[in-house]
């Protein structure tokens, strides 16, 4: 049994524990209650870890104090989604209990996992039961139990996981609403699969594979034939993109054309590799999901000829190479030129266009199911010329990301308003005054985003029974404020409800944002329902090309 672990070990532990949940992320995902399709829990810690687990890679650690604060500071430039950064805090905390050690055992470990508790309950304003932090709270108290009577590092480390199971499995009895599901928290669910895959690393047991596995991009020559070479081009590129689209229509297009088809995706871009005799086709389509920004294609036979004959094969330069070649070097945070600027987070170039319009600096394409990170939300407040970056996350589960961006921040001060929808983004930037001082524009912003009410229409990606909703997979749902308003398989009957809901009633301005699955003859029906239910209401229409939701509504 294992006793102490060196930096280089749990350098590997962490690597492991990325693989294993990127290899489990989808079955996390699948443990959201609501039927709007933002299942994401496991996505968010897979892409959070798998930061850690590249910089790792990069990076030897000598000791595991090293190795540790690596892993924290990679975690945190790299949350994305409350499930993310709580991720990060356990680690951070966990990181500053281990900064002085060489190598850890079970008792170095016990006292880590309760310093990232602390960490993790001390950043969350209102910490609720049978979440992450619970699974992870008895999971620490179970380690510092089982140190006390073996200190082995594997023997406490599968104490506090065992613990950990006990305490996922009562979050089920914790929750109202995953009680009423039948489900237990995935953020709980998600750190387990990690610590197990820590466990596994110390054991010796083979690495899943990992959705994030690079993609292979040359062919083993030496061991081909000509015959055996089925397709011509070996092509490799990579979109990124620029419509929330499944990419599934898309590989089966690929395999139909080819073979040895491998797709790496992230929220921001994916990459392929397919062998073709039309490389070409493979590119336009291709397209339909985003701008291409890498391409190589090389011809298979023709490099087999070269081999067979001694020489050295023709090849283009190597991809990875390329994109290092044009992914400038960061730069140095923008100078202050002005006292205030905006950042702000939102899906659909029409809603991009409203925020820029109304003098946002920096647009970040993130929301419903695409959680920026907080490197990515840094990225664009380091880019803002301002003494003060608000910053507007329009989404409840981005506010976390945003608010680690405060301490980041050099020669500027960072303010994150708790905007959980994007009418309330727009409706604090409307407000915000250049010539006020910070607390007054603050005070103002902060009133303006309790003026404004949200209702979206969507779609249920499952069946489900929810608030006493029995929803079926593709009904409609209109949600206001994020809670269930009511469904229907007919949407303008849907929208005629939600147009006659006291809300809209007794609103004076009404904006109809129409997302990217909307031709405007349809939202043009749209709004001719709010104009006749809603005689007494300001009422505009405006293209926001969101995905996700048909329909983003704002009342005032």
């Amino acid at each position: 049994m294992r006793e102490r672990i060196d930096g280089a070990l749990f350098a590997k532990m962490i690597v492991h524990a990325s693989a294993a949940i990127n290899s489990q992320k989808q079955q996390i995902n699948e443990l959201n209650v609501f039927p709007v399709p933002d299942g994401d829990t496991g996505t968010n810690m897979g892409l959070t870890i798998s930061t850690a687990a590249t910089e790792l890679r990069k990076k030897p650690a000598a000791t595991v104090g090293e190795a540790a604060n690596i892993n924290a500071s990679a975690l945190l430039r790299g949350a994305r989604g409350n499930s993310g950064v709580i991720l990060s805090l356990l680690f951070r905390g966990f990181a500053k209990a281990v900064k002085d050690k060489e190598s850890m055992d079970g008792r170095d470990l016990a006292i880590a996992l309760d310093f990232g508790v602390a960490a993790a309950y001390k950043a969350v304003m209102k910490p609720a039961e049978g979440t992450i932090l619970t699974v992870s709270r008895l999971a620490a108290a179970q380690a510092a139990a089982a140190a006390r009577e073996n200190p082995a590092i594997e023997s406490v480390l599968e104490a506090a996981i065992q613990e950990g199971h006990v305490a996922l499995a009562d979050t089920v009895n914790q929750n109202p609403v995953l009680k009423k599901a039948g489900v237990v928290d995935a953020g709980g669910k998600g750190f387990l699969v990690i610590l197990q895959g820590m466990l596994d690393e110390l054991r010796g047991f083979p690495m899943p594979e990992d959705a994030d596995t690079p993609v292979q991009e040359k062919a083993d020559f030496a061991s081909l034939t000509d015959e055996e070479i089925t397709f011509t081009f070996d092509t490799v590129f990579i979109v990124r993109k620029t419509v929330n689209r499944p990419l599934e229509a898309f590989r089966t297009y690929l395999n139909s054309i080819g073979d040895s088809l491998v797709i790496g995706e992230d929220d921001e871009a994916f990459k392929v590799h397919v062998h073709t005799d039309i490389p070409g086709a493979a590119l336009t389509e291709a397209q339909k999901y985003g701008t291409l920004e890498l391409a190589k294609i090389e011809n298979m036979r023709t490099q087999y000829e070269d081999m067979a004959a001694g020489k050295k094969p023709q090849s283009t330069d190597d991809l990875d190479m390329e994109e290092s070649a044009c992914d400038p070097a960061p730069s140095a945070p923008a100078a202050p030129e002005k006292k205030y600027g905006v950042v702000a987070v939102c899906a659909g170039e029409g809603l991009a266009g409203v925020f820029r319009d109304l003098g946002a600096d920096g647009i970040i394409s993130g929301g419903q199911t695409m959680n920026p990170s907080t490197d990515d939300i840094m990225r664009e407040i380091d880019k803002t010329p301002a003494e003060v970056v608000f910053v507007l996350p329009n989404n409840g589960n981005i506010i976390m990301a945003a608010q680690q961006c405060i301490p980041l921040a050099q020669n500027k001060k960072v303010v994150v308003l708790p905007t959980k929808t994007v009418p309330q983004g727009i409706s604090a930037l409307l407000v915000m005054d250049p010539e006020a001082s910070e607390e007054d524009n603050v005070a103002a912003m902060t009133e303006a985003i309790g003026h404004v009410a949200t209702s979206e229409i969507t779609y249920a990606a499952r069946d489900s029974d929810f608030d006493g909703f029995a929803i079926k997979q593709g009904d409609y749902l209109a949600l206001a404020e994020h809670q269930l308003f009511g469904t229907d398989r007919d949407l303008s009957a849907l929208l005629d409800r939600l147009a006659r809901a006291d809300v809209q009633q007794s609103a004076e301005f009404i904006t109809i944002f129409y997302g990217e699955d909307v031709d405007e003859a349809s939202a043009q029906k749209a709004l001719e329902i709010f104009q006749t239910a809603c005689p007494n209401a300001e009422i505009n229409l405006l293209s926001g090309g969101q995905p996700v939701y048909y329909y983003l509504i704002s009342a005032e």
